[in-house]
């Protein structure tokens, strides 16, 4: 069996977003809210079925479909960049790619947005039988800590193990399950994926101060994982893989111009990185 295809190493990226940030917070005055204003909240959204085709997803307040944000062309493994949006309800529609916006969406879900919080929409599951996990994503790490959780995708092994170093990550975990944050110590490790007929190894760098999910997605010989930024550092804006390719609408910008800037500059830093799109292996 292949081993699984190397994790980008996340410890320059988190220099680099490190350095963006403070940039970002000396150049735009808006790093502030006026005094009584809500603070955004962040929706990143995630196609994880293998068995589903390429969709269009449409993200809107509940009820006002009518100037959605638009992500075109999602395929299996792609996660979107954190969007950021005002406190209150929301639905997401997903229909295959190209179909009308007027069309029956294949799947709808709807869910509430907390300020200052932030969550992945994930679709996973077979087609048919398609569904949405709406996860609360952490945004800070312990001092001197890096903190990981385990989102499981494959659909040909319905139980996966995963440690990192001597850290056991998740125990068998079944198709859809999300395990909890835990906290590890930063650096290099061996990260080990553990299912029935199947076992695979590959380092994995962590920098300290940094918040990863780390999708087990299926490839084509046999189970592969991508490691995706949740947070780097920042205690105000989430840092998630950007959309590379992604198009349709662009989300309305808050007052403050500086989350928008965050997320184009993130974005080009993970470009560079080569963590913008999670694809199915060769």
């Amino acid at each position: 069996m292949r081993l699984l295809r190397r994790l980008a190493p996340l410890a320059a990226i988190t220099a680099l977003l490190g350095a963006t940030a403070a940039v970002l917070a000396a150049a735009s005055p808006a790093a502030s809210a006026a005094p009584g204003a809500a603070p955004d909240g962040w929706v990143r959204i995630a196609h994880l079925s293998p068995e589903a085709p390429a969709m269009d997803m449409y993200l809107y307040p509940f009820g006002n479909p009518g100037q959605p944000i638009v992500l075109k062309d999602v395929s299996y493994g792609d996660v979107s960049a954190c969007m950021a949006v005002s406190p209150g309800q929301y639905t997401v529609a997903m229909r295959g790619f190209g179909a009308p916006a007027s069309s029956k969406p294949a799947l709808t879900t709807s869910f509430m947005v907390s300020a200052g919080a932030a969550y992945t929409l994930a679709a996973l599951g077979p087609d048919p039988g398609l569904r949405t996990e709406v996860l609360k994503d952490q945004m800070t790490a312990p001092p001197g800590k890096a903190v990981v959780r385990v989102l499981q995708a494959s659909l040909n092994q319905h139980q996966v193990s995963v440690s990192y170093g001597s850290d056991v990550l998740a125990r068998q975990l079944a198709l859809g399950s999300a395990t909890p944050y835990t906290a590890v110590s930063p650096g290099t490790q061996i990260m080990r994926f553990t299912a029935p007929g199947e076992h695979a190894a590959t380092p994995v760098s962590l920098g300290p101060g940094t918040v990863h999910t780390i999708v087990v997605l299926d490839g084509g010989s046999g189970l592969r994982a991508d490691a995706v930024t949740d947070a780097a550092g920042s205690k105000v804006m989430p840092e998630g893989g950007a959309a590379a390719g992604f198009g349709g609408t662009a989300p309305h910008p808050p007052a403050s111009p500086a989350p928008w800037l965050a997320v184009i500059a993130a974005g080009a830093l993970l470009a560079a990185a080569g963590l913008i799109r999670l694809r199915r292996a060769a």
